[in-house]
């Protein structure tokens, strides 16, 4: 049975593409990327989710999704705890809690623009970068305990940073149910140096440049306007998370026989919710993701300092406020309406956001009225956008929406295209300052590299998932 186009933007991966499939595919997404979610067997996997025990209305795909590991990245799939629902590792994926923060400023482009070399290459020095470096606060045992359970609380505490930021944070900046203990010493001993890093690969701190609003009211409730300078951030739970996720994807394929589960990918391993070792597995990722949280928290400290420090004047009076941080690497019990009835279900957001739409009650108040801000990252050359979740995506995607522009080309291949070195080249000929780690590496995060973000995010706005509020380009860049 092939894949049919059910609606604009909309494919239906039907029940049969593969055995076992409990409910359909659904891949958000423009005709031209289509093509390549099929290429790149992407759609497969979205069809392997699909045979997932407890899965309700249908495996979903943003229109960023490629392949990934077990689930694809772009998935969302949710299971009916009450009825058995499963929860599976692969659908959080390695880096527990990843996301992005979005920081405002009061700076107009113009006024920073004469120092903007200047101030890319201060962060640079000072936002520790790459595979295994050390971060800004480093952790004793106890601390990594506080932070495992308290998030950004445990950074606000020791003075890093605005009381306030906690309340622009998804879940207040503390995910609930975080089981410290449950972490391995091996996880610790990875994570506990590198708290305030930004860690490699696709992870970036950028300067931008508000180019275009879209949407006014939107704008004005968080802050920002036209030609006015913002920080994007976008890191994760670094060696924590990756070995969290390690631990517990060996200990569901050696539990998940006795299940008797079956799946077509021995990478979807995966136990019911009920299940102790999925209720051990679900308290772990929630104290990753609270060092992911935290993570971002530290690294905003540092950001905010070095603005203060090259253009002479504190944080405060920069207005360096956080606008919203949001993670999309996580998998939450969530009440959503299924054929009618509210259920609670295990919603696995993989590379996906959630998108809250206006009223929700788990909006904090300033943006209650517009829905929850959503930020994505487009590539080094690329525009970027902040989006809010539309009324409708709850119905269409238990309230998700995209997360970036979506690879479209593996990291091998895009380096043969261009090298770190001339790729460089290229964006500063642009105007665009980039302040690489690992020059070499530079070349597999190359715009090329990646779908159109102009098309994924248009794509989210004609399916009703998110909406558009603002246009962002890239000025500096720091990369690991």
């Amino acid at each position: 049975m092939e894949p049919r186009k059910r609606e604009p933007f909309v494919w239906e991966i039907p029940v049969g593409f593969v055995d076992g499939m409990r409910v359909p595919g659904v891949v958000f997404s423009a005709d031209e990327l289509f093509a390549k979610t099929l290429e790149d067997g992407a759609a497969v996997q979205v069809a392997n989710v699909a045979t997932l025990p407890g899965i309700v209305g249908a495996s979903l795909a943003m229109p960023d999704v490629h392949r990934g590991y077990g689930f694809p990245v772009g998935g969302v799939a949710a299971t009916d705890v009450a009825a058995g629902g499963v929860i599976s590792p692969g659908g959080v994926g390695f880096d527990i809690g990843c996301g992005v923060r979005l920081v405002r400023s009061d700076l107009a482009w113009e006024e920073l623009r004469p120092r903007l070399r200047q101030l890319t290459l201060a962060l640079a020095r000072r936002i520790p970068r790459g595979a295994g470096r050390q971060g800004l606060l480093p952790l004793d045992r106890g601390g990594l305990d506080a932070v495992l359970r308290e998030g950004v609380r445990f950074p606000l505490a020791q003075g890093l940073g605005f009381q306030e930021d906690a309340g622009a944070c998804e879940d207040a900046g503390t995910l609930p149910g975080a089981r410290p203990e449950l972490v391995s010493e091996r996880a610790r001993e990875r994570g506990a140096p590198q708290l305030g890093s930004l860690g490699g690969g696709n992870h970036f701190l950028e300067v931008q440049v508000v180019e275009e609003i879209r949407d006014q009211a939107g704008a004005e409730a968080m802050g920002v306007f036209a030609g006015q300078v913002c920080v994007m951030l976008h890191t994760g739970s670094r060696g924590l998370g990756h070995q969290v996720c390690t631990d517990y994807v060996r200990e569901f394929d050696r539990r998940m026989p006795a299940t008797g589960i079956r799946v077509p990918d021995r990478q979807l391993g995966c136990l019911p919710v009920g299940h102790e070792a999925a209720q051990r597995y679900l308290g772990a990722m929630a104290a990753a993701g609270n060092f992911a949280l935290a993570n971002r928290q530290v690294l905003t400290d540092g950001l905010r300092g070095t603005f203060a420090e090259v253009l002479g004047r504190s944080a405060r009076e920069l207005g360096l406020r956080v606008v919203y941080d949001v993670s999309h690497n996580l998998a939450k019990l969530e009440e959503h309406q299924v054929d009618g009835a509210s259920r609670m279900l295990c919603v696995h957001r993989k590379g996906a956001t959630r998108a809250l739409g206006p009223g929700h009650p788990s909006l904090p108040d300033a943006y209650r009225a517009i829905g929850q801000p959503v930020t994505i990252p487009g590539s080094m050359g690329s525009g970027s956008y902040l989006l809010v979740g539309a009324a409708g995506s709850e119905a269409r995607s238990f309230g998700s929406t995209c997360h970036g522009a979506g690879r479209a080309m593996s990291r091998t291949r895009s380096k043969k295209v261009m090298s770190g070195r001339d790729l460089q080249r290229q964006l500063e000929r642009e105007g665009i300052v980039v302040a690489a780690s690992n020059v070499k590496l530079l070349g597999e995060e190359a715009p090329h590299a990646y779908k159109d973000p102009s098309v994924v995010v248009e794509t989210c706005e004609q399916v009703g998932l998110s909406r558009v509020v603002a246009r962002l380009r890239p000025a500096g860049v720091v990369k690991g």
